[in-house]
């Protein structure tokens, strides 16, 4: 099942995506509410098609993010290949939706930087989950863009702010359940920037795996329905190009996961910046 949320003149609703044919799922609250209602929203009646603007699939508790977990990643990095998954965070009032402008201060930054990445929908409470069971946990996977203020994120001993801007976590189109993707280590994944192929890789270039980031971070601190986990970003980023590539002003950012989608932003720059 493909869900989605549209923003319509009541708030937002969860819908089924039926090859672009939103029709509203049979649950009056937000998709967070329903995943932590532990509702299977393939249990609910689908009703009429909507018309709406689509909005982040959900507004996640936590945003649980993994650097340097791709191999060719690694590689074009010339850093060091962790011994155990690299854990940081980003503020979960960094996510915006698809179609929406990633929006650019660029009085704080002016070396912004894309990352395509596999997201997964924490679906129940995980807590010590060992890595043979650690898929039975998820809700659903989307794509997510790691959007990256360079010189802020190196020019600190921690990536927190440098990955935490407003808007700096699209998310979207839809969340894809794991019936549809039975094997999340399989998957291409692809950036654009104004149609420029920028990354194309696939998940098989994990270090460690979506079942291994689970049970790792759920041994270390408690994962609730509805957190995001974003798993890495394959070879292809602006900043370890030679030269370095930015994204500038005006330019749409495409970021694709083989059978969810793709998150297409424009980047704005802030109201008053310059």
């Amino acid at each position: 099942m493909r869900i989605a949320t549209v923003q319509m003149h009541d708030g937002p609703k969860v819908v089924v995506d039926a090859d672009g044919d939103y029709r509203r799922l049979d649950f009056d609250l937000d998709l967070l509410s329903l995943v932590q209602a532990g509702v299977d929203p393939r249990d609910l009646a689908v009703g009429d098609s909507v018309a709406g603007e689509l909005a982040a699939p959900l507004q996640p508790g936590k945003i649980v993010a993994i650097g340097l977990n791709y191999r060719d990643h690694i590689r074009e990095s010339k850093l060091s290949q962790p011994e155990q998954p690299l854990v940081f965070a980003k503020f979960p009032s960094s996510v915006t939706g698809p179609n929406h402008p990633i929006v650019v201060d660029v009085e704080l930054t002016r070396q912004v930087d894309w990352e395509v990445e596999l997201g997964v929908i924490v679906g129940r409470r995980m807590r010590n989950v060992a890595v043979g069971a650690a898929l039975d946990y998820v809700f659903g996977y989307t794509v997510g863009n790691d959007v990256s203020a360079r010189d802020v994120q190196f020019s600190e001993s921690q990536w927190t702010r440098g990955k935490s801007f407003d808007t700096f976590c699209p998310i979207g189109p839809v969340v894809v359940t794991p019936d549809e993707i039975p094997d999340p280590q399989v998957l291409a994944l692809r950036t654009r920037v104004n149609a420029e192929l920028m990354q194309d890789s696939s998940t098989a270039e994990m270090l460690f795996g979506v079942d291994e980031l689970l049970a790792f971070c759920s041994r270390n601190f408690r994962l609730e329905p509805g957190d995001l986990l974003l798993t890495g970003t394959p070879w292809g980023c602006g900043y370890f190009m030679d030269p370095p590539r930015t994204l500038e002003i005006g330019d749409v950012v495409e970021c694709e996961v083989e059978r969810i989608g793709v998150l297409r932003n424009a980047v704005a720059v802030a109201p008053g910046s310059r």
